[in-house]
Order: C-alpha cells, then structure tokens, then sequence
C-alpha cells in the first residue's frame, strides 16, 4: 500500500510537538543523549539520534535544559537536565497535554481506539 504523503506530514506535525514533552518528562534526572535515546525506545518512544540531539540544543538555548560535561570517563559525556524554568514548562506542558488528550478522547469517541 502507498503511503499518503499529506497522512505522513500530518503524523510528523503531531509527533515533533509530543516528543518535546517526552523529551522534558525524562530529564528529572541527568541523561547524557544516548541514554535518553535508550530509555525512551525502552518506553516505546521512537525518536532517532539526528531528531534527539538538535531538539536537546534547542530546549537549552531556551532555558529549558542545563548542560554539563562529564570528562571522568574515556569518552566525554555531555549530560542533560531539567532547568528551574524547564520543571515548570513541563508541568504546564503536561497539564495542557492533559486536558487535551482528554478532550480529543471525548471528541473521537470511545469506538475510535478499538
């Protein structure tokens, strides 16, 4: 079957805003980007390394994040994690995610999951 292009930039719309609050949700505690990457394909999140590391560049750049580099082993590490500024977008973000999961369950109706 041939994809549908307008379905597959749909799909990719919905996705880059969702993995922003996957992304945030898992940086409570420290992650260097390749553990990140583990720990959310262990929780089914599929996300790829060339998606992963701009969008960690970018969430710092907003504040969001605090970086710092671990030198202890062989192979420097930079490590991830959430700003005073990035607990509180989070919080919000998860609120808003929500309310609106739950207004679009109501909206498509309980038959649509099935």
């Amino acid at each position: 079957m041939k994809e549908d292009p307008i379905l597959t930039n749909l799909i990719t719309e919905l996705k880059r805003g969702t993995l922003t609050l996957c992304v945030l949700s898992q940086l409570a505690q420290p992650q260097y980007g390749y553990s990140l990457l583990q720990v959310l394909c262990d929780k089914q999140i599929a996300i790829e390394a060339n998606t992963l590391y701009p969008l960690l560049r970018r969430l710092e750049v907003q504040g969001l994040l605090e970086s710092s580099w671990d030198t202890s082993e062989t192979r420097p590490r930079k490590f991830y994690r959430l700003s005073s500024k990035g607990k509180t977008i989070l919080g919000e973000l998860a609120a808003v995610w929500k309310e609106q999961t739950t207004q679009i369950h109501t909206l498509l109706g309980e038959d649509v999951y099935a």
